[in-house]
């Protein structure tokens, strides 16, 4: 039998998690795709095969673990998770709603917890694997106006580090990509064009923002080289900007 090449992605119905999921089907795993809608990209027909479409809310226990017994199940194991759902929320420190904070802790730090200890029996079980949690380069820097947003994501960090030491014995690796501004479809008129487009090509030194195939090939090269002497680390991918004084 076929070593186990299964990898689950939540959020991989669009932006970032579903370029991520159509690059890792494209290196020839076979993709789980955690969505609320159960279902997965458009997919290309090269790789057409590769992907199970799972229905999955991020901010339900239950859910998550059904969703990961069942990605586990269809694939024949699973070697790898990529922590990829996430939502955006801002405003003033001193107006923020607490039903917000507690919203966007759930969705961009709890369900990362969450999903981490849920895929755990089943990476123990094909002998290790690797977990991707994408956070943000948001997590070291302060930034008006998104206390709750920041510190979500720096939970991502802490998070990524403290299994990386505990699941290490277990052959499991943990790594945290840290995006800068990306393009998606949600935004992608704003950074075309007008004053969001005019700082970011003043601010980020690369001179632009990012697209969501740079944050794909990234976490692509992570699973395709397996470097298993990587784990821990926040990967930053910001042109830059996050250093540029």
């Amino acid at each position: 039998m076929a070593a186990p090449r299964t990898i689950a992605v939540t959020g991989a119905s669009r932006g970032i998690g579903a370029a991520i999921a159509l690059e890792l089907a494209r290196r020839g795993f076979t993709v789980a795709c955690l969505t609320r809608s159960g279902e997965s990209p458009s997919r290309p027909h090269d790789a057409a095969g590769r992907f199970i479409d799972v229905r999955c809310d991020v901010t339900d226990e239950a859910s998550v673990a059904r969703a990961l017994a069942e990605a586990a199940d269809e694939g024949e194991g699973l070697v790898g998770l990529v922590n990829n759902a996430g939502i955006h929320l801002d405003g003033k420190s001193h107006e923020f709603p607490t039903i917000d904070w507690q919203r966007m802790m759930a969705t961009n730090a709890t369900s990362v917890f969450v999903a981490c200890r849920e895929a755990y029996p089943h990476l123990v079980a094909c002998g290790g694997g690797l977990i991707v949690n994408i956070g943000s380069f948001y997590d070291r820097i302060g930034v008006k106006r998104n206390l709750a947003y920041c510190a979500s994501k720096a939970a991502v960090g802490a998070i990524t580090r403290c299994l990386a030491v505990e699941w290490a014995a277990k052959n499991i690796r943990v790594v945290d990509v840290a995006p800068g501004y990306i393009v998606t479809d949600l935004n992608r008129e704003a950074m075309a064009d007008g004053p969001l487009h005019d700082y970011l090509a003043k601010r980020i030194p690369a001179g632009r923002a990012g697209g969501v195939t740079d944050v794909a090939r990234l976490v692509g090269a992570l699973y395709s080289e397996d470097i298993p002497f990587l784990t821990g680390e926040t990967i930053y991918l910001d042109g830059a900007q996050g250093i540029a004084h």
